[in-house]
């Protein structure tokens, strides 16, 4: 075994399909999208080369709107961070120091997770419907009827509305692997912290919260690149609408492609979600570096 780890020759062969695999499914792709951001291509006829005007319009046009949807990206990043994950932490410490059904209650917080995302949509259709959805007939149980919206329909509420079942769904997934890591912190760390007087918030704040700072960082990293390639949930439930209230990037790319047939614009698009991406991953680790320095 040690001479095959030492053989480069064996060591190329065996990550030669996931380097193929990789290459096809992301690399290639992306050198394409660069090259199709570069064209005024309606998908069909032959494209026109106009360098950098798809990424000047982006910026500049009001017809394109992708400020707006950089603008709800970054809303829906700034929710997930400051308010999903504090939920996901805050119920794998209360699950991780152990309760009673401790692995029924960690299952059932992920199984929205494993639903599909059309069946999670068209749920949260029924329960925002303004006739007979459980929000508005709940708040007209409590008489406040001054309260009920028609909630994905409406551009005040839309945005928000999308955001609770994207939190829904992710807070499980966030939960377990703070869960796992909460598991993984000796019980001598709890134990001597309660010798020395620290109560529960005490040892939440100074053992565990600390000693998760990795599995937070890629949390945090998952919630700010999640939310900024955010599509399914917002496409089944508003699309975008209405009047492009709940417009994210993703959903904006689809348009442009599909409905309105500019692949130049949406290859554009399409890079500018992954540089995003890439510069909020890399600046995420960065802080967290600086704050486990200091």
């Amino acid at each position: 075994m040690e001479k095959v780890r030492r053989n480069k020759i064996a060591i190329c062969l065996f990550m030669l399909p996931a380097v193929v695999l990789f290459a096809m499914i992301i690399i290639i792709p992306i050198f394409m999208s660069s090259y199709y951001s570069l064209l005024d291509w309606d998908g069909i006829t032959k494209g026109v080369f106009v360098g950098l005007d798809n990424f000047k319009e982006l910026f500049t046009s009001k017809s394109a709107g992708f400020p707006k949807t950089i603008k709800n990206a970054m809303l829906l990043a700034v929710l997930s961070t400051f308010i999903q994950l504090p939920i996901s932490l805050f119920f794998a410490i209360i699950l991780g120091k152990g309760v009673k059904g401790e692995k029924f209650y960690v299952a059932v917080f992920f199984i929205p997770v494993l639903i599909s995302t059309t069946v999670i949509g068209q749920l949260w259709l029924k329960i925002y419907n303004p006739d007979y959805g459980i929000v508005n007939a709940g708040l007209k149980f409590l008489g406040l009827d001054n309260l009920t919206h028609v909630w994905l329909g409406e551009q005040d509420t839309a945005l928000f509305a999308v955001f609770i079942p994207i939190l829904w769904q992710y807070v499980g997934y966030h939960m377990l692997l703070m869960y796992a890591g909460v598991k993984s912190i000796s019980t001598e760390l709890r134990e001597a912290a309660k010798i020395d007087g620290a109560t529960e918030w005490g040892i939440a704040r100074y053992v565990t919260i600390p000693l998760l700072k990795p599995i937070i960082r890629i949390c945090v990293i998952f919630a700010v690149t999640g939310s900024l390639k955010a599509f399914d949930l917002i496409y089944v439930l508003t699309n975008g609408g209405p009047a492009h209230a709940s417009e994210v990037p993703s959903t904006l790319m689809v348009s442009m492609i599909f409905g309105r047939n500019r692949y130049g614009l949406g290859s554009a698009i399409a890079l500018m979600i992954i540089f995003l991406c890439f510069f909020f991953a890399i600046l995420i680790r960065k802080l967290f570096k600086t704050e486990e320095v200091e």
